[in-house]
């Protein structure tokens, strides 16, 4: 069984481009003529909950958000960084809307697929079709994970999960510049602005990072997972 307290549960860390080289060349000539590349920009729309799901996306390039969207806050489920998938469950049976919404943090690529051309793929491709479902499995966990953070961890393990999510998962690097506004991080973790400015400069007092401006850099990993694990 997974241990749901481990650090790093905004996203699902294994790309989804492997699924595609299981595909023959024919189904790959087939995919590309089933395929449409849209561009989105900063803050764009690019799945609506509840709305009619024709295709599946596929985040080729950028940024963005899955959250489930509410009267007065939306909860964020956790963040898609390129070569993921987005509206995998509109594929199976007695489900043809989006369960959820997704918006780009910045400028992004879509391939957007037939979703009875992907269906169809998974029918009769069995390889392909084991693949997407260890992806739905790893999505189903990762949302386990999330949900686990965000009601049994304090404060600062929540920002720590979420600095180490950031810098293994999404920018792989102990340096990044970070797209995200204070309104997000805090949607992110479920606190205030004021709390996640707060235990951000904490952080830095205590040399565990190192911020100028939007650049975030991560000086103390240990420390930081010890915090994401217990603090």
């Amino acid at each position: 069984m997974a241990d749901l307290s481990l650090p790093g549960s905004c996203i699902v860390e294994s790309e989804h481009a492997d699924c595609f080289s299981y595909l023959s060349d024919e189904e790959k000539v087939m995919l590309k003529k089933n395929t449409i590349d849209i561009e989105f920009g900063k803050g764009e729309v690019i799945a609506k909950q509840g709305s009619f799901a024709s295709h599946i996306i596929y985040l080729k390039k950028g940024l963005a958000k899955i959250y489930l969207s509410g009267n007065n806050k939306d909860l964020i489920l956790k963040i898609t960084p390129e070569k993921r998938f987005i509206g995998l469950s509109s594929i199976f049976e007695g489900n043809n809307k989006f369960i959820y919404s997704a918006s780009t943090y910045i400028d992004s690529e879509a391939q957007l697929i037939d979703k009875e051309f992907f269906k169809t793929l998974f029918r009769n491709n069995s390889r392909f079709a084991a693949n997407i479902i260890s992806i739905q499995n790893e999505n189903a966990a990762q949302v386990y994970s999330r949900f686990y953070s965000l009601t049994r961890k304090q404060s600062s393990g929540l920002i720590a999960d979420l600095l180490l999510c950031l810098s293994n998962r999404v920018f792989k690097s102990p340096k990044f510049c970070l797209p995200l506004s204070r309104n997000d991080l805090a949607d992110l973790v479920g606190l205030s602005v004021e709390s996640v400015m707060r235990i951000l400069k904490e952080f830095k007092e205590e040399d565990l990072i190192e911020t100028r401006g939007k650049r975030i850099e991560i000086l103390n990993v240990e420390s930081l997972d010890k915090i994401s694990q217990y603090g």
